[in-house]
């Protein structure tokens, strides 16, 4: 049978081959233990199992070395193939899921995946102008994804994407090179592959038109892995183990930020925060940028220090804010003006890029004449985490690092480690990890808070939260956010956001603010942020805007406990927070150009208002569920493209049906969020005979508090038999978390008649039945120490 499943393999493989490099021929294959060896003649194949689903390719060229250590790719291990077979034309390696076909004459390898082909090597591993290149065989319908961030359509087959990252100030509805590059491609025929190579290049995803996806670079590894799986959770797990996963951010990072370009003072600052506090909106960030170490735009970078004149006691303010739990974050660049304070200090103690005889590398850019500082020099990173030290120590509970492409980064300037061409793709990323080690060391127990503009991938599992850059302040910059946000969770970086309300441009539109903080709430983080000529605080905005923006806060700040529980399987598992409808239906082509409707997790199905004054919007149901309306209940079956009325307060938002949802009572900040006491909300439906739910509870402070058992998880479960509605109540504890009574509002929709009695602990209580919204309503109090029983009798 095994010879049969090899011959089949080979079969398929074969099919899918369309064409093989002339100029390679076969020489011999070597059994590794758990890596094989394929000598060719002009170098050598490294074959790797990392799992079932991952299998790491390297090419050594003759006379090269094998390349430097990965910058992405934390998972080392070796699986055990099932077997490896040769015979007089090819060499299968065969495992329960990937496998390898390699035919020897003319030399060609192939991928399968559980015997279906996923992808082929065309001309593999060659010296291309200007570097090299390695390029693969392409079915005609695949769509393609990835790339980083870009705002292209969700499909970006078609395009030549450059590997280098770059602002692209006042982008709106279509933007072809960004601040996050990656080398990353994902197929609608369910699979990835991961370029592990650093230096920058070219991702060409069929641009020619004759199915060839291609990898270019200047220098570097020579190095993929093929990652698949069964489903798109799966593969976004298996990348995520590959790459790593992203930190639990501390509670409060889901709760509102104050954020603009920029506070200029302490007083500002203060009497921005008591605004909030004043018309009771929740904030529980405020956010510095550059002016909290000087007073003018150009000639202060480097600073990196309070400006006394400005903020006169910066300890204090900070203190003060976490009095009312407000954190403070401030923004860090990594450039050092010759006209700033630190400049001497910088230069004397060698911690600037160089330039060809060893002088810091000076050059001109908008804020001024610079140099930047070398992270890759063990002098540079001590330096530069000593400031960062100084802010923790100081009360500073976040850093925003802007700039970090590096927006400027001239060819001939040099790294202590390699060129600026070499380093420029991972130097946001190496920054975020300089951040990240420098908090284990010495901050073990706290959380950090990373907000980057750049970064490469595996970049999240430094805790580095991205967003979308310098996005114009239009309705065509509002459009284009979805799709960078929903390519980019799937690539790792779970946490892509955008500047709410839009940053470029001093558009006061209420319309676009409205709508795109309504949007916000289904975002990973909430952070209104614009330049100073426009308000993007909702406090100092129009009643109109303010009280539309305040509901969709508290809706937000409701959503607390259902956003940390999403955010805690991203730590797990690496699932999006944002998933694109094609999860719900891998088979369904129409859905992966869709970025207009999305899931938010699991059970949330979220259509953003991205035009002005629109009446009407069309909306795909996934099939196979039954979907109601968030603020009137109107169920909706799955399955169906409907027209939906829009409503001024809201987007349109759809529950799953069988969907445990749990809500947390008002709030002003997340440090007075009681997790002991919370609405869970039911969506039952006569369909749906059983259904699960979760809630993830810790601290919302301490570092891998699920691996120290410092932990609650709850799990609901529902089943539906005879008229009868039973609802299970049980939770996993942590060994460090100390159990607590949960005061628990139970409401459960669509319930169309009075029921006859409500039992809990097998005993009547008290409900309220609302007959206009068909809800049912009680309250329980639940030991979690204890498994317990709702039982209603419809």
């Amino acid at each position: 049978m095994k010879s049969f499943k090899i011959l089949f393999i080979s079969l398929l493989c074969w099919q899918f081959s369309i064409a093989q490099n002339a100029d390679r021929t076969f020489i011999d294959f070597k059994e590794g233990g758990n890596i094989h060896l394929v000598s060719v003649s002009d170098g050598v194949y490294f074959f790797r199992l990392v799992s079932d689903d991952i299998i790491g390719t390297t090419f050594i060229p003759k006379g090269q070395k094998i390349n430097s250590p990965s910058h992405a790719v934390v998972l080392k291990t070796a699986e055990k193939w099932n077997s490896a077979v040769e015979t007089d034309t090819a060499i299968d390696l065969v495992s329960d899921g990937i496998s390898v076909h390699i035919q020897k004459s003319p030399f060609q390898i192939s991928y399968s995946y559980k015997g279906k082909p996923i992808i082929s090597e065309k001309n593999g591993y060659q010296k291309v102008e200007g570097g090299e290149a390695i390029d693969f065989n392409l079915t005609n319908d695949e769509i393609l994804m990835g790339g980083g961030a870009r705002a292209l359509g969700m499909n970006r087959r078609g395009n030549r994407l450059k590997l280098y990252n770059r602002a692209h100030y006042g982008y709106e509805t279509r933007s072809e090179l960004m601040n996050f590059t990656l080398p990353i491609v994902m197929s609608s025929n369910m699979y990835m592959v991961h370029f592990d190579n650093a230096p920058i290049g070219y991702l060409d995803l069929d641009s020619k038109k004759d199915n060839t996806l291609t990898y270019e670079t200047i220098s570097g590894r020579k190095t993929y892995q093929v990652i698949a799986g069964d489903s798109w959770e799966n593969i976004i797990d298996n990348y995520t183990n590959l790459t790593g996963k992203q930190p639990l951010p501390p509670r409060w990072a889901f709760g509102n930020f104050s954020s603009r370009f920029g506070y200029h003072s302490q007083a500002e600052t203060e009497a921005t925060i008591k605004a909030f506090k004043d018309e009771k909106i929740p904030v529980d960030a405020v956010i510095l940028d550059l002016y909290w170490f000087g007073k003018d735009i150009k000639g202060t970078m480097g600073n990196l220090k309070a400006h006394k004149d400005s903020f006169p006691d910066a300890k204090q303010m900070i203190k003060d804010f976490n009095d009312q739990g407000v954190k403070t974050i401030f923004i860090t660049e990594p450039f050092v003006l010759t006209t700033s304070k630190r400049w001497y200090e910088a230069s004397n103690l060698g911690v600037l890029a160089k330039d060809s005889v060893g002088n810091p590398f000076k050059f001109d850019f908008y804020f001024g004449n610079t140099g930047l500082i070398d992270i890759y020099n063990p002098k540079g990173e001590k330096w530069f985490w000593g400031i960062y030290k100084e802010l923790a120590d100081l009360g500073v509970a976040g850093i925003w690092g802007d700039l970090g492409e590096p927006e400027v980064h001239p060819e001939k300037l040099l790294h202590h480690t390699g060129t600026a061409n070499e380093k420029h793709n991972i130097y946001g990323h190496d920054w975020a990890r300089l951040i990240k080690e420098g908090y284990d060391r010495d901050f073990p127990d706290t959380r950090p808070f990373i907000l980057m503009r750049a970064g490469y991938s595996g970049s999240q599992r430094y805790g580095l939260i991205p967003w979308s850059g310098d996005v114009n302040r239009t309705w065509g910059g509002l459009q284009s956010q979805p799709e960078i946000a929903l390519q980019m969770a799937m690539q790792g970086l779970g946490y892509m956001h955008s500047d709410l309300g839009g940053f470029a441009g001093a558009n006061l539109d209420d319309n676009l603010y409205i709508r795109w903080l309504q949007y916000g709430v289904f975002q990973p983080i909430y952070r209104p942020h614009a330049q100073e000529e426009v308000p993007s605080e909702p406090v100092f905005r129009s009643a109109r805007a303010k009280k539309l923006a305040k509901q969709a806060i508290e809706l937000r700040y409701q959503l607390l406990p259902y956003n940390y529980t999403i955010a805690f399987e991203n730590n797990q598992k690496g699932t999006p927070l944002m998933r694109p409808l094609f999860f719900e239906e891998t088979d369904n082509k129409v859905l992966y150009t869709n970025a207009s409707t999305y899931l938010w997790g699991n059970d949330f199905l979220v259509t953003p208002i991205v035009k002005d004054s629109v009446e009407t919007k069309e909306i795909y149901f996934p099939k196979d569920v039954v979907w109601f309306d968030l603020y009137t209940d109107e169920k909706v079956l799955g399955g169906q493209t409907k027209i939906v009325s829009t409503q001024e307060a809201s987007i349109p938002t759809y529950i799953r049906g069988g969907a445990f949802i749990p809500m947390a009572k008002p709030m002003q900040t997340t440090a007075n969020y009681d997790q002991n006491a919370f609405d869970l909300h039911y969506y039952h439906d006569k369909t749906i005979l059983k259904s699960t739910g979760k809630m993830y509870t810790d601290n919302g402070e301490t570092k891998h508090a699920f691996e120290k058992g410092n932990y609650e998880l709850l799990a609901f479960e529902s089943e539906f038999e005879k008229g009868e509605l039973e609802i299970d109540l049980e939770a996993e504890t942590g060994s460090n978390f100390s159990t607590s009574t949960k005061e628990i509002t139970v409401v459960i929709h669509n319930i169309d008649k009075k029921p006859r009695k409500v039992k809990f602990r097998g005993k009547r209580i008290h409900f309220d039945w609302n007959a206009t919204k068909n809800t049912l309503t009680f309250s329980v109090v639940w030991n979690t120490k204890k498994e317990r029983e709702i039982t209603i009798k419809l």
